[in-house]
Protein backbone atom coordinates (compact mmCIF):
# COMPACT_ATOMS: atom_id res chain seq x y z
CA UNK A 1 0.00 0.00 0.00
CA UNK A 2 1.02 3.77 -0.35
CA UNK A 3 1.41 5.90 2.66
CA UNK A 4 1.84 9.65 2.93
CA UNK A 5 3.08 10.85 5.83
CA UNK A 6 2.63 14.55 7.43
CA UNK A 7 5.84 15.99 8.89
CA UNK A 8 7.60 19.28 10.16
CA UNK A 9 11.64 19.24 11.17
CA UNK A 10 14.56 21.53 12.02
CA UNK A 11 16.97 21.78 9.09
CA UNK A 12 20.01 22.80 11.59
CA UNK A 13 21.53 19.43 12.27
CA UNK A 14 20.65 18.41 8.49
CA UNK A 15 22.47 18.84 4.91
CA UNK A 16 19.12 18.84 3.72
CA UNK A 17 15.84 16.19 2.79
CA UNK A 18 17.20 14.15 0.08
CA UNK A 19 19.35 11.54 1.22
CA UNK A 20 23.43 12.17 -0.01
CA UNK A 21 26.45 9.28 -0.99
CA UNK A 22 27.75 8.16 2.44
CA UNK A 23 30.03 10.44 5.08
CA UNK A 24 28.40 13.40 3.62
CA UNK A 25 26.31 14.08 6.37
CA UNK A 26 22.66 13.22 8.07
CA UNK A 27 19.77 13.57 5.77
CA UNK A 28 15.92 14.10 7.17
CA UNK A 29 15.01 11.51 4.35
CA UNK A 30 17.20 8.97 5.71
CA UNK A 31 16.53 9.74 9.05
CA UNK A 32 12.83 8.89 8.50
CA UNK A 33 13.57 6.16 6.37
CA UNK A 34 15.46 4.29 9.16
CA UNK A 35 12.88 4.83 11.70
CA UNK A 36 10.13 3.57 9.27
CA UNK A 37 12.22 0.54 8.97
CA UNK A 38 12.61 -0.04 12.40
CA UNK A 39 8.98 0.63 12.74
CA UNK A 40 7.41 -1.63 10.35
CA UNK A 41 10.52 -4.05 9.53
CA UNK A 42 10.66 -3.21 6.53
CA UNK A 43 12.64 -1.54 4.00
CA UNK A 44 11.10 1.46 2.81
CA UNK A 45 12.17 4.39 -0.26
CA UNK A 46 10.49 7.82 0.93
CA UNK A 47 9.96 10.46 -1.98
CA UNK A 48 9.44 14.12 -0.46
CA UNK A 49 7.62 16.47 -1.70
CA UNK A 50 10.77 18.60 -2.47
CA UNK A 51 14.62 18.95 -1.75
CA UNK A 52 14.99 21.46 0.77
CA UNK A 53 19.09 22.04 1.05
CA UNK A 54 21.24 21.94 3.76
CA UNK A 55 19.81 24.01 6.95
CA UNK A 56 16.66 24.58 5.50
CA UNK A 57 13.63 24.42 8.02
CA UNK A 58 9.69 22.93 7.20
CA UNK A 59 7.27 23.82 8.97
CA UNK A 60 5.43 21.11 6.83
CA UNK A 61 6.72 18.43 4.93
CA UNK A 62 5.04 15.77 2.83
CA UNK A 63 6.43 12.14 1.68
CA UNK A 64 5.50 9.16 0.55
CA UNK A 65 6.07 5.48 0.70
CA UNK A 66 5.17 1.86 0.11
CA UNK A 67 4.73 -1.01 2.58
CA UNK A 68 2.68 -3.70 3.82
CA UNK A 69 -0.25 -2.82 5.34
CA UNK A 70 0.22 -1.33 8.50
CA UNK A 71 -3.01 -1.82 10.80
CA UNK A 72 -3.17 0.84 13.16
CA UNK A 73 -1.51 4.27 12.08
CA UNK A 74 -2.35 6.12 15.00
CA UNK A 75 0.11 3.78 16.82
CA UNK A 76 2.43 3.68 13.72
CA UNK A 77 2.91 7.77 14.49
CA UNK A 78 3.51 7.41 17.99
CA UNK A 79 6.02 4.68 17.87
CA UNK A 80 7.99 6.96 14.76
CA UNK A 81 7.84 9.64 16.80
CA UNK A 82 9.55 7.89 20.00
CA UNK A 83 12.16 6.28 17.11
CA UNK A 84 12.74 10.09 15.71
CA UNK A 85 15.59 12.63 17.36
CA UNK A 86 13.60 15.51 18.31
CA UNK A 87 14.38 17.75 15.39
CA UNK A 88 11.54 15.46 13.59
CA UNK A 89 8.27 15.23 14.47
CA UNK A 90 5.29 13.11 12.44
CA UNK A 91 1.86 14.63 12.44
CA UNK A 92 0.04 12.51 10.84
CA UNK A 93 0.05 9.23 8.58
CA UNK A 94 -2.77 8.56 5.65
CA UNK A 95 -2.76 5.68 3.70
CA UNK A 96 -3.75 7.37 -0.07
CA UNK A 97 -4.27 5.70 -3.99
CA UNK A 98 -1.09 4.71 -5.89
CA UNK A 99 -2.08 7.71 -7.87
CA UNK A 100 -0.69 10.38 -4.99
CA UNK A 101 2.88 11.38 -5.49
CA UNK A 102 3.94 13.70 -2.75
CA UNK A 103 6.33 15.67 -5.23
CA UNK A 104 4.00 16.29 -8.31
CA UNK A 105 0.47 16.46 -6.65
CA UNK A 106 0.72 19.50 -4.66
CA UNK A 107 -1.05 22.34 -6.36
CA UNK A 108 0.97 25.12 -4.40
CA UNK A 109 3.34 25.52 -1.90
CA UNK A 110 4.36 28.00 0.19
CA UNK A 111 7.84 29.70 1.93
CA UNK A 112 8.63 31.97 4.88
CA UNK A 113 12.05 33.68 5.28
CA UNK A 114 12.57 34.85 8.77
CA UNK A 115 15.16 38.23 9.31
CA UNK A 116 15.49 40.11 12.48
CA UNK A 117 17.44 43.11 12.07
CA UNK A 118 18.51 43.40 15.76
CA UNK A 119 21.19 40.86 16.69
CA UNK A 120 19.63 38.21 19.22
CA UNK A 121 21.47 34.65 20.06
CA UNK A 122 18.38 32.60 20.59
CA UNK A 123 17.36 33.77 17.13
CA UNK A 124 20.61 32.89 14.87
CA UNK A 125 19.39 29.09 14.50
CA UNK A 126 16.41 30.16 13.30
CA UNK A 127 16.58 33.73 11.63
CA UNK A 128 19.04 35.90 9.15
CA UNK A 129 20.61 38.89 11.18
CA UNK A 130 20.75 41.92 8.99
CA UNK A 131 21.61 45.14 11.08
CA UNK A 132 20.57 48.30 9.04
CA UNK A 133 17.31 50.29 7.99
CA UNK A 134 15.65 48.64 5.13
CA UNK A 135 12.72 50.54 2.75
CA UNK A 136 9.93 48.04 3.42
CA UNK A 137 7.80 49.78 1.48
CA UNK A 138 9.83 49.29 -1.37
CA UNK A 139 10.65 45.92 -0.83
CA UNK A 140 7.08 44.94 -0.88
CA UNK A 141 6.33 47.43 -4.21
CA UNK A 142 9.17 45.26 -5.85
CA UNK A 143 7.66 42.27 -4.66
CA UNK A 144 4.29 42.72 -6.09
CA UNK A 145 6.05 43.28 -8.92
CA UNK A 146 7.60 39.67 -9.51
CA UNK A 147 3.95 38.23 -8.56
CA UNK A 148 3.48 39.68 -12.08
CA UNK A 149 5.91 37.62 -13.89
CA UNK A 150 6.31 33.84 -14.79
CA UNK A 151 10.21 33.50 -15.72
CA UNK A 152 12.42 33.57 -13.06
CA UNK A 153 15.24 32.55 -14.74
CA UNK A 154 17.42 34.99 -12.71
CA UNK A 155 16.35 33.41 -9.62
CA UNK A 156 17.93 30.40 -10.60
CA UNK A 157 20.86 28.44 -10.18
CA UNK A 158 23.20 28.18 -12.71
CA UNK A 159 23.62 24.96 -13.61
CA UNK A 160 20.34 23.07 -13.43
CA UNK A 161 18.65 20.66 -15.29
CA UNK A 162 15.02 22.18 -15.38
CA UNK A 163 12.47 21.92 -18.38
CA UNK A 164 11.13 25.45 -17.25
CA UNK A 165 11.59 28.43 -15.20
CA UNK A 166 7.85 29.76 -15.17
CA UNK A 167 6.40 29.86 -12.00
CA UNK A 168 2.63 31.23 -11.01
CA UNK A 169 3.64 33.45 -7.88
CA UNK A 170 0.02 33.44 -5.92
CA UNK A 171 1.29 35.72 -2.97
CA UNK A 172 4.89 37.56 -2.54
CA UNK A 173 5.15 40.41 0.40
CA UNK A 174 6.86 41.61 3.63
CA UNK A 175 5.72 41.05 7.09
CA UNK A 176 6.67 42.78 9.78
CA UNK A 177 6.47 41.61 13.47
CA UNK A 178 7.20 42.59 16.97
CA UNK A 179 7.47 46.59 15.99
CA UNK A 180 9.81 45.79 12.97
CA UNK A 181 11.93 43.80 14.44
CA UNK A 182 11.33 40.92 12.86
CA UNK A 183 10.86 40.97 9.16
CA UNK A 184 8.86 38.13 7.55
CA UNK A 185 8.77 37.64 3.76
CA UNK A 186 6.06 34.92 2.28
CA UNK A 187 6.21 33.28 -1.27
CA UNK A 188 3.70 31.17 -2.24
CA UNK A 189 3.78 29.53 -6.07
CA UNK A 190 2.27 26.66 -8.15
CA UNK A 191 6.52 25.59 -8.38
CA UNK A 192 10.06 26.66 -7.25
CA UNK A 193 13.26 26.53 -8.84
CA UNK A 194 16.42 25.57 -6.77
CA UNK A 195 17.65 28.50 -4.47
CA UNK A 196 15.04 30.45 -5.99
CA UNK A 197 13.29 31.73 -2.86
CA UNK A 198 16.58 32.71 -0.59
CA UNK A 199 17.93 34.51 -4.32
CA UNK A 200 14.29 36.68 -4.52
CA UNK A 201 14.98 37.52 -0.57
CA UNK A 202 18.62 38.72 -1.21
CA UNK A 203 17.35 41.06 -4.26
CA UNK A 204 14.33 42.53 -2.21
CA UNK A 205 16.73 43.16 0.27
CA UNK A 206 19.07 45.07 -2.24
CA UNK A 207 15.97 47.40 -2.69
CA UNK A 208 15.61 47.63 0.36
CA UNK A 209 18.77 49.11 1.20
CA UNK A 210 18.73 51.05 -2.39
CA UNK A 211 21.32 48.78 -3.52
CA UNK A 212 19.41 48.15 -6.48
CA UNK A 213 16.13 50.11 -7.94
CA UNK A 214 12.95 48.76 -9.08
CA UNK A 215 14.13 49.54 -12.94
CA UNK A 216 17.77 47.46 -12.11
CA UNK A 217 15.30 44.26 -10.92
CA UNK A 218 13.01 44.71 -14.25
CA UNK A 219 15.84 45.11 -16.53
CA UNK A 220 17.55 42.03 -14.53
CA UNK A 221 14.51 39.75 -14.66
CA UNK A 222 13.88 41.04 -18.42
CA UNK A 223 17.57 39.93 -19.38
CA UNK A 224 17.14 36.51 -17.50
CA UNK A 225 20.88 36.98 -15.64
CA UNK A 226 21.10 35.17 -12.53
CA UNK A 227 24.48 37.75 -11.69
CA UNK A 228 22.38 40.75 -12.29
CA UNK A 229 20.10 39.68 -9.16
CA UNK A 230 21.45 39.88 -5.29
CA UNK A 231 22.77 37.34 -3.74
CA UNK A 232 21.05 34.41 -1.75
CA UNK A 233 20.71 34.96 1.81
CA UNK A 234 21.93 32.09 4.17
CA UNK A 235 19.27 28.50 4.50
CA UNK A 236 18.42 29.46 8.43
CA UNK A 237 15.65 32.09 7.81
CA UNK A 238 13.94 29.81 5.37
CA UNK A 239 10.83 27.65 6.31
CA UNK A 240 8.90 25.19 3.68
CA UNK A 241 5.08 26.25 5.76
CA UNK A 242 2.34 24.68 3.22
CA UNK A 243 1.93 22.13 0.70
CA UNK A 244 -1.58 21.91 -0.54
CA UNK A 245 -3.05 18.78 -2.07
CA UNK A 246 -6.70 17.68 -3.02
CA UNK A 247 -6.71 15.20 -0.08
CA UNK A 248 -10.06 13.69 -1.69
CA UNK A 249 -8.24 12.88 -4.47
CA UNK A 250 -6.20 10.66 -3.39
CA UNK A 251 -8.24 8.96 -0.26
CA UNK A 252 -7.24 5.03 -0.71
Amino acid sequence: MKYAIELAYNGTPFIGWQAQSEGKGVTVQQTVEDAIQKVTRQEVSLMGCGRTDTGVHAKYFVAHFVAEPIDDLAEFVYRLNKTLPDDIAIFKARAVSDKFHARFSPTARKYEYHLHKRKDPFLRPWSYYRYGELDLSLMNEAAAYLATLTNFKSFSKTKTNVHTYNCRIDECFWEERENGKVLVFHVKADRFLRNMVRAMVGTLIDIGTGKMSLDQLKLAMQEEDRRATGKSVPANGLYLTEIEYNWKEYES
